[in-house]
């Protein structure tokens, strides 16, 4: 049986969906979601088969969400629209499915049809996602923001989460360091660190071959032998 994610801004449409998911008696759904944020947080830790999710939601459209999604290990994602224009135009030769509301039950089962029998391809969503990252969506002191990359000095992996440094705060984000690798213009400078390049002050030369990063708001960032010639190379250092 397929696990299923459900993310969609209106609760008549989730509801709806869900039933009809639920007749198939192929499919399980282990999460409904409101928004992008909350369908990020479900996807990276509940792991499903596949997301039916809604384009146009409030503050993170569902192709903003997909952008934020790592291609190598994301599910299977079929678009739920009530814009016909978009499906014809822009997902019906990309997008891995997309249904149009309201969702009749023999389309849906034709969607079930083919994930069952594609299940162990990985569809291409490149032609339709943004290549960069406006938005990041991340929380600390109980309360969600969303920040722009620039703002962000330090990105770091820990046990307890990828967390962003900017000039006074810090928050924890959905997203991995691989994602941010690749989305916006954070660069490695080691296996659990990003940095911002704009907001580096000083680079301490270690006598162990390595580095240390201190930003404009004063945050320290290691830099490993690897990805030290990578820092100098960028800034024209010797």
């Amino acid at each position: 049986m397929l696990k299923a994610i459900i993310i969609d801004d209106e609760l008549y449409a989730r509801e709806e969906l869900n039933e009809l998911l639920v007749e198939t008696n192929q499919v399980q759904v282990i999460e409904q979601c409101s928004n992008a944020i909350e369908g990020l947080k479900a996807i990276n830790s509940l792991k499903p088969d596949v997301v039916f999710l809604d384009i146009h939601m409030p503050q993170i459209s569902g192709l903003e969400l997909l952008s934020m999604l790592d291609q190598e290990t994301m599910p299977k994602v079929v678009f739920v629209t009530a814009y016909d224009e978009y499906a014809v135009k822009a997902f019906e030769d990309n997008a891995f499915d997309y249904l149009l509301k309201p969702v009749e039950s023999c389309r849906l089962l034709k969607t079930l049809k083919r994930i069952n029998a594609e299940r162990s391809e990985l569809p291409n969503y490149e032609p339709i996602i943004n290549n960069k990252l406006e938005l990041i969506p991340c929380s600390g002191f109980n309360r969600i923001l969303l920040l722009t990359p620039n703002e962000i000095e330090i990105a770091m992996s820990e046990q307890t989460g990828v967390h962003l440094l900017t000039e006074k705060d810090k928050f924890t984000a959905s997203l991995s360091l691989k994602v941010l690798e690749e989305k916006t213009d954070l660069i490695r400078c080691h296996r659990q660190y990003l940095i911002n390049p704009t907001c580096i002050r000083e680079i301490k030369l270690l006598d162990n071959g390595s580095a240390d990063i201190v930003t404009k708001s004063g945050h320290h960032a290691p830099v490993s032998r690897r990805y030290l010639k990578v820092i100098k190379d960028r800034f024209g250092l010797l």
